[in-house]
């Protein structure tokens, strides 16, 4: 299984979504591939926002060896799955799918049964709290997903 997760810039949701599933796919012993990307450039090469790293690691997960990079049409040949952390990614995404491709784009809220809501919202602007907030959502969206796609059938 290959998985992407998008958001806007790739320094706050996608890579705590990156980080959080490679930490839950190793505790599992899967052997899935995760990456994350933006749907922009504009920090390509940096490493993940500190406040979202220091937030994941109060929980455990690694987001030091990340870095960002923009999504690109060779990722739907890549992944298996694309997903958006909300609406605008999602668009983004389906916009940008050759072909058929769009099928395997979703939001990681689309993963959770009956979710509060279906956006993680971006903390970037906002408080700290916002990325506790933020993890919890991302947390479970991943739960769900892997649940999923490991035990298609269950």
């Amino acid at each position: 299984m290959r998985i992407l997760f998008v958001c806007t810039g790739n320094i706050c949701r996608s890579p705590t979504a990156d980080g959080v599933a490679r930490a839950r796919i190793a505790a599992l012993g899967l052997d899935w591939v995760i990456d994350s990307a933006g749907t922009g450039d504009w920090h390509a090469g940096e490493s993940p926002d500190e406040r979202a790293t220091e937030t994941a690691a109060r929980r455990g997960y690694d987001l030091s060896p990340l870095r960002a990079r923009a999504v690109d049409r060779a990722d739907f040949d890549r992944f298996d799955h694309l997903i958006a952390m909300d609406a605008s990614h999602e668009r983004f995404l389906r916009r940008l799918a050759p072909g058929r491709s769009g099928g395997r784009v979703s939001r990681l809220m689309d993963w959770v049964d009956a979710p509060a809501e279906r956006d993680v919202p971006d903390p970037y602007y906002g408080h700290d709290d916002g990325f506790e907030r933020v993890l919890d959502q991302i947390e479970a969206g991943v739960d769900g997903l892997i649940a999923r796609l490991a035990h298609p059938s269950g």
